[in-house]
Formats: C-alpha cells, structure tokens, sequence
C-alpha cells in the first residue's frame, strides 16, 4: 500500500541514534572488560605464587616447625635405637629429607681447657648416619667426624647460651631459634631444647660445681634436597611450568612469549627458588576463559537494549499506520457522506424551485433521492453492524435456508441492478442448509459489489461456486477482476484498509472486507483468498452445515 501524505511524520533519528550510541557502547565495554580481565590475570599470576609456594613448601614447614622439635621431648635420652625409629618415620613421610646424622652428645666440665674459651664440655659419645635405600633404612655407625664443623657450631652456640641465659625466665621463641637451630643451604641442625633446670646444671658445670657429673644431650644434622620436594600446582589455569632454581638463575634467552614469575624459597632452601612461567597463549586463554561470562552479559544487555529499540520502533509503525487509518477513514467517511448528501442537497433544491416540474423529473428525482438516502443507510448500517458483531450483540438467527433460491435471489438482484455484470453460479450437494440468512446475505452482497467494482470494463464476471455435506457449506466467489497482491493479502481483511488503485480513488472506507470476515467469524466460519494480479480473485467462505445459535 502506498503511503499517502499526512501531517503525521515519523522521525526514526532517535532511535538510529540510540542504536549507534548503545553500539558504540557495546564495543568499548567489550574492549574495556577484556583490558580489565587481562590485566586481572596478569596480576594474579604475579600474586597467585605464593599460593604455589605455601602449597609446595607445606611439607617442609610441617617437618620444620612439628618433626624436628619431637626431638625435645627425649630430654637428651634419645638412643640408637630410637633415632633409628624417628629417621625412618621422617625419611618415609618427607622424601626432601635424604639424609639423617645422630649425634649422642655428652655435656661435662672442660677437660684439660680442651677448646679455648669454652667453658663447658660438650663431647660426642657415638655418631649414626640414616638413609633410606628401597624404603629400607640403612643405619652406618661412625667412629669419628670427618667433617666437625657443624658439631662445633653447635656446641658453641650452647656454651654461649648457657653462659649469658636468664634463668628466671623461659627462652623466647628467638632465643631458641638462634641457639639450638643451625640452618645452612639445603641442611639444618638441631640440638634439643633444654629447660630452665637443665641450663641451670650446666651453668653450675661452667663454674666447676658437679666435676663428676655428665649430662646426655642429643643433636642432629638432617640432609636435605631441594629438587625432591613436590611441586604443588593449585592454579594450573595460570602456571604452565613450575620448577625450582638457584637464586642467581635467569636465562639468557627469555623468548618474548613466556610470561615468568619467582619465589624465593625459606629456611635451607633460602638459596633456591621457585620458577613459574607461562607462554603468552596459555595466559591469553585464560584471559578468554574469564572474559567470556562478562561478554555474555554485555551482549544480553546490547540486545536488550535493541529489543527495546525494536519495540518502540515497531510501536511508532503501528501509530503511525493507525493514524494513517484514521487519517484515510476520516477523508473517505467524509466524501461517503459527502457525495450522497450533495446530490441530495441538489434533487431537493430542484423540487423545491420555481420551475414546473415534469412527472417524468419528478420520478427522477425522486429516485435519485431514494437511492442516494439508501447508501447513507447501507454506511451506517455497516458501521452498526461490525459494532455490534465485534461486541457480540447481535443473536445468530438459524434457519433452514434453500440453496439455490437463495443464490439464484442476489444473482437476478445483482444482474437488474448491473446488467453488464455477468454472473453464474453452480450448487453440488443437498439443497438445503442452515446459516443466518441475513448475515451471509451481506456476505453476497458485499463480495458481489467487490467483485463488480474491482473488474476492468468487458470482464466483470462472478462464478459462484456452492458445495454442501453434512459435515459444512463451501461459497467460492471467483471474477476475473484486477487482483490483489500478495503483500496486500494479510491486510485486506483489517478494519479501514484500503490497496491503492484507480477504483479506489474516491468511494470506499475500507470496511467492506473487514465486515465479511467478522461476519463470517460470527457464524463460526472461515473466509480466505486466494488472488493472482490481472487475473482475479477467488473468496472461499467456509461455513458449518449446521452452526450453533448464539
């Protein structure tokens, strides 16, 4: 249908602008969310190794801070034999342990001033060395040292403790650390605890009270390997590769694609650290990974936002076609009633002159009053009914209605009226049927009138088609008229619709159609189209044999 020119404009910038400004939106919040998620990453793997760390160096800790302290409890009177059970319970539940060197230490007064400055005397008694060898622990007894600096370190830091102790008070957690641990690279020493009445004896001992008396204390030297402790990995999603390295490492050749990061590690693996590093795709696919949720919801939000842009463009399409409708119902309204009424005004401005009149003008005038007051009527009365059918105020009226009386009545009413209109019709089935016979009279006739007045001049035919069973009625109107085309067919049947062609220039509202299907809706049925340009149209109604009165 053709837009005709109306003072109703529709100006669609906004939305066009709304849409390019939630676009452009759309684009910078994806490209800002990326960036962000990005740099999120890069930033937990930079602060995520130590979660690495913790994990890996757990074990370590635990033998650190719980194991090695056991050793305590024994009071110095820790034998062969125990030891033997504690190294291999520590060499079994921690494999970084590969070596275990038990010292049976005797603590007496300084024979012969046997190390200079030493004012108590700390001797080794025997000295055991534990391995595990296929989950067997092997036990080797040695005479001597063959390396006395770790034993001497130690028996220092005891004279020195003893010798300046506050023995009113217990040791802090520092004073302990700094005496009876010795931690060296990859190896730790351990001399047990003593008490405030132990350091009070071996004070005495310095002093030279109780020569006699010999105190037993333990030590021992653990071996351990950094490459055996089990690397623990709890954020595969950001660390490809983890190892450990010497502090001072770093490759010469980094390639550019690999991301690292470094952790240096505590206590006897001060001098190694943890190596972690990434290739740039790997990161890049965790980048994707996370950004992918939030690009889900940004582009829920971008379609949204243009569902809503939709929706008021399409509420602006219906007010404007409503308007439109109006608009046209408005014009055509007018010039229905307009036109009749003019010629009224006419007819009755001649009978009312001065002028002698001629039975023969009156007559005609008199017709042309009578039939220009029934087309008024007939718009009226249309515009009555689709009210009253559409509020359901109209009772269907059923009754037994002959077939072919009833067509065969509008053919020889329609041939009287256009007798240039060429009409036929055919009846297949039983005679008779039931319908409202004045609501599907105004079928007839307004589909007849359509088909009369959309039908070039020389081709203004009708077949009428009629077909009845017991089941329903089929009434098929076929002319040969101008056509309807197939953009044009879902609006025909819609209140105040009008195709644009040259016999609908002046004299019709758009109701005609839009009254048939209610009609026919009405008397539960069903009206469709089927239409070729140039060649015409076919109207099937399809109606119940027998409808339910309403």
């Amino acid at each position: 249908m053709q837009e005709s020119s109306t003072v109703y404009r529709k100006n669609f910038s906004l939305i066009i602008a709304f849409l390019v400004l939630i676009s452009v939106t759309f684009i910078i919040a994806l490209f800002i969310s990326y960036s962000l998620t990005d740099r999120y990453v890069e930033n937990e793997f930079a602060a995520k190794k130590i979660d690495v760390q913790e994990q890996t160096i757990k074990s370590y800790n635990d033998f650190f801070q719980n194991r090695i302290p056991e050793i305590t409890f024994y009071h110095g009177f820790l034998d062969s034999a125990s030891a033997s059970r504690y190294a291999r319970s520590v060499l079994s539940d921690y494999p970084f342990v590969t070596r275990i060197v038990f010292y049976d230490v005797a603590i007496s007064k300084p024979i012969n001033n046997e190390l200079e400055g030493r004012q108590l005397g700390v001797n080794l008694k025997s000295l055991y060395e534990y391995t595990l060898k296929d989950r067997k622990i092997v036990v080797t007894r040695k005479g001597r040292l063959q390396d006395y600096s770790d034993f001497e370190t130690m028996a220092d830091k005891l004279n020195n403790f003893v010798t300046i102790a506050d023995t009113s008070r217990e040791p802090t957690q520092d004073d302990k650390f700094k005496t009876f641990y010795g931690i060296q690279s990859r190896k730790i020493s351990y001399l047990n605890i003593l008490s405030r009445e132990e350091v009070k004896l071996y004070r005495e001992l310095q002093k030279g009270s109780n020569a006699a008396s010999v105190y037993k204390q333990n030590m021992l030297t653990f071996d351990l390997d950094q490459s055996l402790l089990k690397l623990k990995n709890p954020h595969p999603e950001l660390y490809k590769n983890i190892s450990i390295r010497p502090v001072v490492y770093d490759p010469i050749e980094n390639e550019n694609s690999n991301i690292t990061a470094e952790s240096p590690l505590p206590g006897a693996f001060s001098n190694y650290k943890l190596y972690l590093s990434s290739p740039k795709f790997y990161l890049d696919a965790e980048v994707d990974r996370r950004f992918l949720p939030i690009g889900a919801m940004v582009l829920l939000i971008y379609f949204f936002l243009v569902t809503i842009s939709w929706l008021i463009y399409r509420n602006l399409n219906v007010n404007m076609r409503l308007f439109k409708l109006q608009y046209d119902f408005i014009n055509n309204f007018t010039h229905e009633f307009k036109t009749p009424l003019s010629v009224i005004k006419i007819a009755g401005s001649n009978l009312r002159g001065d002028a002698e009149l001629s039975e023969r003008q009156r007559k005609q005038y008199g017709k042309i009053l009578d039939e220009e007051a029934d087309k008024l009527n007939d718009l009226m009365n249309k515009l009555l009914s689709l009210t009253q059918l559409e509020n359901n105020a109209i009772n269907l009226k059923v009754q037994e209605v002959d077939a072919e009386d009833f067509v065969k009545g509008y053919i020889n009413t329609f041939k009287i009226k256009y007798p240039e209109f060429k009409l036929s019709y055919k009846i297949s089935g039983s005679g008779s049927f039931y319908c409202d016979p004045v609501l599907l009279g105004s079928v007839f006739q307004n589909l007849m009138e359509n088909a009369y007045k959309y039908s070039n001049p020389g081709r203004k035919e009708l077949h009428i088609d009629t077909q009845i069973n017991r089941k329903n009625i089929t009434i098929s109107f076929a002319d040969k008229g101008i056509g309807i085309a197939k953009e044009e067919i879902t609006h025909i049947f819609k209140k105040f619709y009008r195709i644009e062609n040259q016999y609908n220039q002046n004299g019709s509202v758009g109701l005609g159609l839009a009254f048939c299907k209610e009609l026919v809706n009405f008397m539960e049925g069903e009206i469709v189209v089927k239409s070729k340009i140039k060649e015409g149209s076919v109207f099937t109604v399809t109606l119940p044999f027998e409808p339910i009165g309403k």
